[in-house]
């Protein structure tokens, strides 16, 4: 039972998931001709180069790699939050949102930062089948990868967007 509401949430989910990450690709693709296609290239070249640099130990997982990555995530996610947060009140976050360097450089910022949640994904799946994780442990170990992906890829979306202002 436990595992039919699980798959029944994860295909509503993938369902909402899908349509919105359909509707910004549209409006971007319509903005920015092409824009699309490369944001789609670079996130699966990323998804293959941390995949392959993962695989070969380049990158150990250890304990201060996970708490940096988490650390770097929830700063980028509060600044998130808080320029949602402001833009409601007509206040923007200067500099991150625009096409000059700073706005480029915070991009790029937190692309490398999805880049590495990819690898911590890896590694959280390996760690479940080493370990013997029951079976509906896959749908978390897959939901996360498929979330970092779609972050990897609207960052993609927007950092191609600056830098084609």
């Amino acid at each position: 039972m436990k595992v039919d509401i699980i798959s029944s949430v994860f295909n509503c989910d993938s369902f909402l998931e899908g349509f919105f990450i359909g509707g910004i690709s549209a409006i971007f693709e319509v903005q920015f001709s092409g824009i699309v296609f490369q944001a789609v290239a670079l996130t699966f070249g990323t998804l293959f180069a941390m995949l392959v640099t993962y695989r070969l130990g380049l990158i150990k997982v250890t304990e201060k790699f996970k708490m940096g990555v988490v650390a770097a995530t929830g700063a980028i996610f509060v600044v998130y939050l808080l320029s949602f947060v402001l833009s409601m009140f007509s206040i923007n976050v200067p500099f991150i949102h625009s096409g000059g360097t700073i706005g480029i450089l915070f991009s790029l910022f937190v692309i490398v930062i999805a880049a590495l949640n990819l690898v911590l994904d890896f590694d959280f799946i390996e760690k479940g089948v080493e370990h013997g994780a029951p079976k509906y442990m896959e749908w978390y170990g897959g939901f996360g990868l498929i979330i970092t992906l779609v972050w990897l890829y609207i960052e993609f979306l927007r950092l191609l967007s600056k830098l084609r202002q």
